[in-house]
């Protein structure tokens, strides 16, 4: 009994018979799938032997299932490859959780090392390295960390360099949006991306400090959530938030012991980007565009000094571990009178509702408060 022939598309000899192909002639030809691959073939002795060959040319034959062969054996060696630089990135990633990083840390460093190797950088020769992070439109905040996250890797697989490249980096001062807009996009988003705006527009957490957090971490009765979870080694932070933050967060619902869900942070990123790009265009605003996650922080944090001047307690309430990089903020404030909205209290309720919704008390007329809040 005859073999069955080999799939001339990997060279295997695991097919199976797949029906007749019938010719014009009135002849058949066998037909074959390989069970490896999927690719449908004819029998090619058969097709041979239509144009009067006796004999199937078996060398031709031979040379096709060769060159199969050598095609899946290259294929076999770059999945190793793969395979193998998957296991440098595992052996770096524990490297690092050793050295006390975190774990959004972590993944930052090793996707920008992911980013040099797909732009032709040889992760084993420094100075390929380095030029192509020169190269690069990046700014120098990119760029250094870029370096930064290589010499962890040099440092990780005994890698000599002889000295790393410096980029000066000057942080520039940080838009800030009016407390309309970041009002108009809370509004306009799906209840999930609402309420991650929300809390951190009332925490001034980070975003993947909110990312973490749990439910654990809320007291609903007290109206208090605790960030146990700061990155960059700050310490924890409980803020006191509005009722209508825990009415949005009582919506959510409870699929796991995170609040936002499990890994959520570059779902929701991804689905913010796409629904304030929808917002801006309804509204007409494209200022709403310049609106992200840490731009929401920078105005929590612009308004918290505006309102009590006090830089120690707006840098407590970052988790900033150095003053330098809350003093950015006492060169924010700089607003005109007509950029405020006023309104008055004659009640002890209605002073409660001003100061909850983030007014300041400015003076008294007649027995009447008079309260502000920045536009």
């Amino acid at each position: 009994m005859r073999k069955a022939p080999a799939c001339p598309e990997c060279g295997s000899r695991k097919v199976w018979k797949d029906g007749l192909r019938y010719l014009s002639d009135g002849s058949t030809v066998q037909r074959y799938i390989c069970r490896e691959c999927g690719y449908r073939f004819s029998d090619p002795c058969k097709s041979l032997r239509r144009f009067g060959a006796k004999t199937c040319i078996s060398n031709a034959c031979q040379e096709r299932a060769l060159l199969a062969e050598v095609a899946k054996a290259e294929k076999r060696a770059a999945g190793a490859t793969i395979k193998q630089a998957e296991s440098w990135i595992i052996n770096l990633a524990w490297f690092l959780k050793r050295q006390g990083y975190a774990d959004y840390t972590i993944n930052r460093k090793i996707g920008l090392l992911k980013t040099l190797r797909k732009k032709g950088a040889d992760l084993n020769d420094p100075d390929s390295v380095f030029l192509t992070i020169a190269s690069q439109n990046w700014s120098n905040g990119t760029k250094r960390n870029a370096v930064n996250a290589y010499a962890n890797y040099a440092e990780c697989f005994g890698i000599p360099i002889k000295q790393l490249p410096k980029y000066r980096y000057e942080q520039p001062l940080p838009w800030i949006p009016l407390e309309t807009e970041i009002d108009q996009l809370i509004a306009g988003c799906s209840h999930k991306i609402a309420t991650f705006l929300q809390t951190i527009k009332e925490t001034m957490g980070r975003s993947c400090e909110i990312a973490r957090l749990k439910w654990e971490d809320i007291d609903f009765e007290r109206n208090i959530i605790i960030l146990n979870n700061p990155a960059k080694n700050g310490l924890p932070r409980m803020f006191k938030i509005s009722d209508k933050l825990v009415s949005m967060l009582k919506r959510l619902p409870r699929k796991s012991e995170y609040v936002f869900g499990e890994n959520a942070l570059t779902y929701i990123r991804k689905n913010f980007h796409s629904q304030r790009k929808r917002i801006a265009h309804k509204l007409g605003n494209p200022r709403l565009l310049k609106i992200g996650f840490h731009t929401i922080r920078h105005w929590a944090a612009s308004m918290l000094y505006h309102q009590t001047k006090d830089i120690l307690l707006v840098k407590e309430r970052l988790g900033h571990k150095n003053i330098t990089s809350t003093m950015i903020y006492t060169h924010l404030i700089n607003f005109e009178s007509n950029e405020f909205i006023v309104k008055t209290a004659s009640t002890l309720e209605e002073d409660e509702e001003l100061i909850k919704a983030g007014f300041e008390y400015v003076t008294e007329r007649n027995g009447i408060k008079i309260y502000r809040k920045r536009k």
